[in-house]
């Protein structure tokens, strides 16, 4: 048996007394080493946020307002090197090994020709910030930051692409092995570097990035080596006449990646948007924001990994044409976001300072931002399960192909109803940050029906035209 037979006969395993039981248990296969890996990957930035931490809320500020204008940049390229996820795990439904391997490929190419303009952005940080009205020293502490984060856009994009494709595989574990070993490499070298231990300049936030690129730079080394010498991704020959221009299926993935970075874009820029406003209210306001948005970040990576085996078991089942085994795909990945968030939001609440004290250490201006990011918590109770459900329904739509309308429903739920209502409590409904959070959880909870219906419809539609089809033969 090949290994391609191997993959799709893992990709099709059920129980055929209780199919929907072997969904789950399928879909918890492909999603706990996706889901690890991204908690890995926030661990390190986690672990950066509390190292800059020691050195003060202000340090904080700067390190979330560089986020900011950093994630704007790195999102258009993460949305892109996202479509490798379902075109190679329609592709390998269909059985089509070279289509596996020609989607890696047109994203590897996507996210070298992207990473010079989008680094563009944070390279001219402290311009922008300004003219945002953000502080002076914040905006060229930012800068500071941008400086190191800025040269591992390429390798962090290189790492994503080759995580996609390793998870159309069935195969996503490596992935997960890689993290874990840069999560302790990530933590000892920042904190040299911000520090000034070990022999190593002390640079402060400068530092801080600069840990970070090269790390990212070690991560994409390792999974080039993985998907080029080791079993079963070698079979694959990803980087085989790497050279080669493929435009027809870089169109296809611009046509499903460029509405997934659209999307990614909307919702972050939501959030980005958020930090502006909370820039404007206090200092302490923006650090709370970017400590109570850390530990939401960290809760999302699960049902966003959830989400991205979502795409893949979709798109199998696309590949292989059967409107039931979708469906049942897309139900049971919900079902696990729903059921994780309901129970990581009922801990946030109620270990909420003990969490937001973890950043800080015991300064006057730390402990009243730990009271407020400990509210902003309790207030996001809401937003944290519309938030997994939203990257779960999300990633069944992908496995879809189905990019263009989310991004539609993205732009009304997040802006004509989050941030109308966001701006509207902070600042002319006397709420101020904790209006901020309230207008982030409605825009979430829209969007997260919207997107949950549209897949309920579309593979409504699909099951009667699988029906109609059996009817006429």
């Amino acid at each position: 048996m090949t290994f391609l037979d191997k993959a799709e006969a893992r990709a099709q395993t059920v129980i055929p007394r209780n199919p929907l039981a072997a969904e789950f248990i399928e879909t918890l296969k492909l999603a706990w080493p996706i889901a690890l890996t991204q908690l890995g990957q926030i661990a390190m930035m986690t672990t950066d946020l509390a190292l800059i931490g020691r050195l003060g809320d202000n340090a904080v500020a700067a390190a979330s307002l560089a986020h900011i204008v950093f994630f704007v940049a790195f999102t258009i390229g993460m949305g892109l090197v996202s479509a490798v996820a379902p075109l190679a795990a329609q592709a390998l439904g269909a059985r089509q090994p070279r289509m596996v391997r020609r989607s890696l490929r047109v994203g590897l190419w996507a996210a070298l020709l992207l990473c010079i303009p989008i680094s563009l952005l944070p390279l001219y940080g402290e311009q922008i910030l300004l003219a945002l009205g953000q502080t002076p020293d914040n905006a060229r502490l930012a800068q500071r930051y941008l400086l190191g984060l800025t040269p591992g856009i390429a390798p962090a994009l290189w790492f994503m692409a080759i995580r996609n494709f390793m998870g159309a595989v069935n195969r996503p574990e490596p992935g997960l092995w890689i993290t874990l070993a840069a999560i302790p490499a990530n933590a000892v070298l920042g904190y040299g570097l911000i520090h000034g231990h070990w022999g190593l300049p002390k640079l402060e936030l400068l530092g801080a990035g600069v840990a970070t690129t090269t790390v990212s730079i070690g991560m994409c080394a390792a999974a080039l080596w993985f998907t080029t010498y080791q079993r079963p991704f070698r079979k694959f020959h990803v980087l085989g006449r790497f050279w080669r221009s493929d435009w027809p299926l870089m169109g296809q993935l611009v046509v499903i990646g460029g509405p997934i970075a659209m999307s990614f874009l909307l919702e972050y820029g939501l959030f980005s948007a958020a930090g502006l406003l909370m820039g404007l209210i206090s200092t302490t306001a923006l650090a709370a924001h970017q400590i109570a948005l850390q530990i939401a970040a960290i809760l999302f990576m699960v049902p966003f990994g959830i989400g991205m085996a979502a795409t893949v078991r979709v798109g199998h089942a696309v590949g292989r044409s059967d409107a039931v085994a979708i469906r049942r795909a897309g139900i049971a990945a919900i079902v696990l976001g729903i059921a994780f968030m309901g129970v990581m939001t009922l801990v946030v609440v109620l270990l909420r300072f003990d969490l937001a004290g973890f950043f800080f250490g015991d300064t006057r201006q730390g402990l009243a931002a730990i009271d407020l990011a400990a509210t902003l918590m309790l207030v996001g109770a809401s937003f944290f399960i519309a938030d997994g459900v939203q990257a779960v329904a999300a990633g069944a739509l992908r496995g879809l192909s189905d990019t263009r309308i989310p991004l539609l429903l993205a732009a009304v739920s997040y802006w004509a109803i989050g941030f109308t209502v966001a701006y509207g409590l902070a600042f002319h409904g006397g709420l101020e940050a904790i209006g901020v959070w309230i207008g982030l959880s409605a825009g979430t909870a829209v969007y997260a029906m919207s997107l949950v219906l549209r897949f309920r419809l579309l593979t409504r539609r699909l099951g009667f035209a699988a029906a109609s089809t059996l009817s006429k033969t």
